[in-house]
């Protein structure tokens, strides 16, 4: 295979990416919750295998018709924005007036940062919270908490996504990877399998969806308080 056919096969899979999202969709449409979610974490998986994919292969170069950043936005946005934004309104955790202030925060503010020139740090980590709804809205069919938690991580979150905070990206972030990186992996897991035991309340991989998700929305922000050490 011409490096080339290499290329364009990585456009390729960056792009079933919004057929899991249609399949999301539909699910939702339905309310078929876990079904909807084991469809939002298969597209997770791509999303995080495509990028080191396009490095290697310099998709850029070697199939320049196609334009994988914006490629990956628009599934982005799909996957970790609109659909689990939908999933909030319509599922019943924020009822009345609060699920109309979620969706009109989540779909507003990220469209926003998504368009955000300094979306990125110098480390490849984000300036802000990326936008990752799809983790936070999954943990709260999980955990099923109060409403008004529900509404206010929301509100924080949106508010973090124009802050100088930093949150790390698990393969991209270099400092801390080898941490970061299989924990980012684990939380895929409990997703998965939380989704696939249809969110029963006893199932242990609600405890790891917890952790595993405190520690990727902190971490970046421990980094900051934390100066990386200079090698000589």
């Amino acid at each position: 295979m011409t490096a080339q056919n290499k290329a364009l096969a990585v456009h390729l899979l960056t792009a079933t990416g919004a057929v899991f999202a249609m399949l999301a969709l539909l699910a939702a449409a339905q309310g078929e919750w876990s079904i909807m979610f084991i469809w939002l974490v298969v597209a997770f998986f791509v999303d995080g295998i495509d990028g080191p994919l396009a490095r290697k292969y310099d998709v850029k170069s070697n199939a320049p018709r196609f334009d994988g950043v914006l490629l990956d936005l628009i599934i982005d946005y799909l996957t970790y924005v609109f659909i689990p934004a939908f999933a909030l309104f319509k599922s019943g955790l924020l009822p009345g007036w609060t699920g109309w202030v979620a969706i009109i925060l989540i779909t507003f503010a990220s469209a926003m940062y998504f368009a955000d020139n300094r979306m990125k740090t110098t480390d490849n980590s984000f300036q802000g919270f990326p936008g990752c709804w799809n983790m936070l809205v999954l943990v709260m069919f999980a955990l099923s908490p109060n409403f008004w938690i529900i509404l206010g991580l929301v509100g924080i979150l949106a508010v973090t996504m124009f802050l100088p905070l930093k949150f790390i990206h698990p393969v991209r972030t270099e400092r801390w990877r080898s941490v970061s990186l299989p924990i980012a992996l684990a939380w895929t897991f409990f997703a998965g399998w939380a989704a696939w035991v249809d969110f029963h309340p006893q199932s242990w991989a609600h405890w790891g969806l917890v952790l595993t998700s405190v520690y990727l929305i902190s971490v970046g922000i421990v980094q900051q308080l934390i100066p990386a050490r200079i090698r000589p």
